[in-house]
């Protein structure tokens, strides 16, 4: 893939993961001795991702003490402070003056993937590439449905949006500043046609709440063991 710049969705409250977010951002809680954002940050890097936008509300302060400039990882990071959390739609259009005219690739911190971003296609023709996976059991009723490469609000089978895509500016066209969700602009692109995706087989979580980040940081100790890291 070219280089794009990514963007991090790191503003969340983690109301579900309670008590653990009342005083650590759920991006910066650990999986295997690592932070959640670092796994994003590592595999970003990687695919040769290195500019990042970080955005952040709640206790984000600690999110830049801890990741700094992004030059101990080898990359260069810009924050997007919000005062209070924009949900996703809004977050990223916030941000859009740090992300330039390109499309760029967003990846919710609060998941855990080992896609590889490299896979990630060069451009996208239309305004949105989605990331699609197999639903988990707390949302077995999915998000969209795949034709071919084209993402579809209705059909069957539906799949999860993994939360990992690449977004044009344009998908924002006509917005205005404030608190909105993702999901209405990408129904009404996918109505023009205008969304592509793929469907992901490999390993995908939604951490969304103490008991799956235990079972997260299981899951990945035991690997670490069998491979020896």
């Amino acid at each position: 893939m070219v280089l794009m710049k990514a963007m991090i969705l790191a503003a969340g409250r983690g109301e579900r993961m309670r008590p653990l977010t009342d005083h650590t951002p759920k991006p910066l809680l650990e999986v295997a001795g690592r932070r959640l954002i670092e796994y994003h940050i590592q595999n970003l890097i990687a695919a040769g991702i290195t500019e990042l936008v970080i955005n952040h509300a709640h206790l984000g302060e600690q999110i830049e003490a801890v990741l700094g400039d992004g030059s101990v990882y080898g990359t260069s990071i810009q924050y997007s402070p919000e005062q209070a959390a924009l949900e996703t739609g809004g977050g990223i259009f916030n941000a859009l003056s740090l992300l330039g005219d390109d499309a760029f690739v967003v990846v919710n911190g609060d998941v855990w993937s080992d896609y590889s971003f490299q896979q990630l296609p060069a451009s996208i023709a239309g305004l949105a590439h989605l990331v699609l996976v197999d639903n988990p059991e707390h949302h077995l009723q999915g998000d969209f449905a795949l034709q071919d490469d084209r993402v579809k609000a209705d059909g069957e089978p539906k799949f999860t949006f993994s939360g990992i895509s690449i977004l044009s500016p344009e998908l924002f066209a006509g917005c205005q500043s404030g608190a909105f969700p993702l999901a209405p602009l990408l129904r009404q692109a996918m109505r023009s046609d205008k969304v592509t995706g793929e469907y992901y087989r490999g390993e995908w979580c939604d951490v969304g709440t103490p008991e799956r980040l235990q079972q997260l940081d299981q899951k990945l100790r035991l690997h670490q063991q069998q491979c020896g890291w």
